[in-house]
């Protein structure tokens, strides 16, 4: 049975035929070539191959519809849309299948595909570009095929501008820890996915025009319906850039009012979150990814007193490295997690106040999330955006009796734990909370008792509750002297949206 097939819309192309040529060089799993020719026979003629099926169309149905008619035409359970001037490293569909998860849409990393030089037998030699004569004797030149993919730029991190057009983003590619990380756009020329996805989540669109805006259409659709887009980078593909126009600008017939349509229907879907798909808004996908031009920039301060079993500091930490935000640590001894600075007091609510107002000066967000080193986050709590007047506490919140299968809520924890403001208005509250403590008049509130609101995420946060906690365990109504803190009392013995 067919794992894998690759889609190829094409017309007018110059170089398909070595582009499917190279796929058939370097493919080492059961993978087939759909390649649909949109109104013009392939000049020169594909290869008869029995891994390559073609079909060709006298009249052009434009390029989504043409990556539709491909992908009706598969039986694999995984697709891969190509552009018809690509190379690829070996075994690439192999390397992509072993590591691809159903809800993901997947790319290699990119190349540019220096695909010809120009040469004069004058020994002349140029670039890659539109036909020109030779500069040093004025003759016509002739193509030397190269069709090698540069080791350099390689591209693996892509985002998206407050317009949805495409950008490279070098600064995210620092934090792209690993062989497959998350991106939060696509270049458009190449991805992969589920072919039940693909039809599920209507990813070429065919309402929207032939071409234009493809790469954050598939990017916008798979992250809003919760799923993720990766960039497998233990292999590569490469790419023929064409930006110079003449004849080496774009083969594929694209008329500025159908390129305008669909970006036009690209914005006016997604930044007015119309999709009907998405479980979630864009600015959930802004906020976990905080591309530049994109407004506030979120991040979290951390705090710990070095005291806690590290079978759970290290889920916690774990946990909170999904969101993908800027973390500064403050801590009683050095660690690394974040951009980590020590305290030098002993643990007490000397140092804990210390720590929040050190940690709030590294800090450069506008708005930040106090997560402390015994609590899991759940991704959806970050989605929250407080306003500049009020501090913000979500009380959707479980405390687990851990190790034990036994949690417990009730209906409004405000806890600092889970408290969410701008930080210049955190600053200034703990400026004075660190100044009550050095004159012994503390009002013996951890939390802000001024300006409070409350919020739920759409999942719950557990505050795990162990035998170090600083606060005191209660698990029955009695033990509270304020029974309005009992309200809402529900135990159970597991919590939606966590596997634990």
């Amino acid at each position: 049975m067919v794992e894998l097939s690759i889609l190829i819309p094409a017309r007018s192309e110059t170089f398909l035929k070595n582009t499917v040529e190279d796929i058939l060089k370097n493919i080492e799993a059961d993978t087939e070539v759909i390649v649909v020719l949109d109104g013009e026979w392939a000049e020169p003629a594909l290869v008869q191959h029995p891994k390559v099926k073609v079909v060709y169309l006298p009249k052009s149905i434009g390029q989504r519809a043409a990556t539709n008619l491909a992908c009706r035409m598969s039986k694999a359970k995984y697709v891969m849309k190509v552009d018809a001037h690509c190379a690829f490293d070996k075994g690439f569909d192999r390397k992509l299948i072993e590591d691809m998860n159903d809800n993901w849409t997947v790319v290699p990393s990119m190349r540019n595909l220096h695909v010809f030089d120009w040469v004069c037998e004058c020994g002349f030699r140029k670039y890659q570009g539109p036909t020109v004569k030779c500069p040093e004797c004025g003759k016509d030149m002739k193509k030397e095929l190269i069709w090698h993919g540069k080791e350099s730029p390689l591209s693996t991190s892509y985002r998206f501008n407050t317009q949805l057009e495409f950008k490279y983003w070098g600064a995210y590619k620092k934090k792209q820890v690993g062989d497959i990380v998350d991106t939060m756009s696509l270049q458009g020329s190449c991805f992969m996915m589920t072919r039940e996805k693909y039809w599920e989540l209507n990813i070429c669109d065919e309402s929207w025009g032939s071409w234009g805006g493809q790469g954050a259409e598939v990017a916008i659709k798979t992250w809003l319906s919760g799923g993720e887009v990766k960039v497998n980078k233990k292999t590569w593909y490469a790419h023929l850039f064409r930006t110079q126009g003449g004849d080496f600008g774009f083969p594929y017939p694209n008329p500025g009012k159908e390129q305008k349509k669909a970006k036009d229907t690209l914005r006016n879907v997604f930044l007015n979150d119309k999709w009907p798909k998405a479980k979630h808004k864009l600015s959930w996908l802004i906020d976990k990814f905080n591309p530049p031009e994109w407004g506030k920039k979120k991040g979290i301060i951390f705090y710990t007193d070095n005291q806690l079993n590290l079978k759970i500091a290290h889920k916690v930490q774990r946990q909170l490295k999904k969101s993908k935000l800027p973390i500064v640590s403050s801590s009683l001894k050095p660690m690394k997690f974040g951009d980590n600075e020590v305290i030098k007091e002993k643990r007490g609510r000397v140092a804990y106040f210390k720590q929040i107002l050190s940690a709030l000066e590294r800090s450069d967000a506008e708005i930040v999330y106090f997560c402390e080193h015994d609590v899991l986050y759940h991704p959806s709590h970050f989605e929250f955006t407080p306003t500049k007047d009020k501090f913000y506490f979500n009380v959707n919140v479980y405390k687990w009796k851990y190790p034990n299968p036994h949690f417990l809520k009730v209906d409004d924890c405000k806890q600092i734990s889970g408290m969410v403001c701008f930080r210049k208005k955190a600053l200034d509250f703990y400026k004075k909370k660190v100044e009550q403590m050095k004159t012994n008049s503390w009002d013996k509130h951890y939390e802000p008792q001024l300006g409070r609101e409350a919020f739920q995420s759409e999942f719950p946060n557990i505050d795990i509750r162990h035998d170090n906690n600083l606060t005191k365990n209660r698990w029955k109504k009695e033990d509270f002297r304020n029974q309005k803190n009992t309200n809402g009392w529900i135990e159970v013995n597991n919590v939606e949206g966590w596997d634990i």
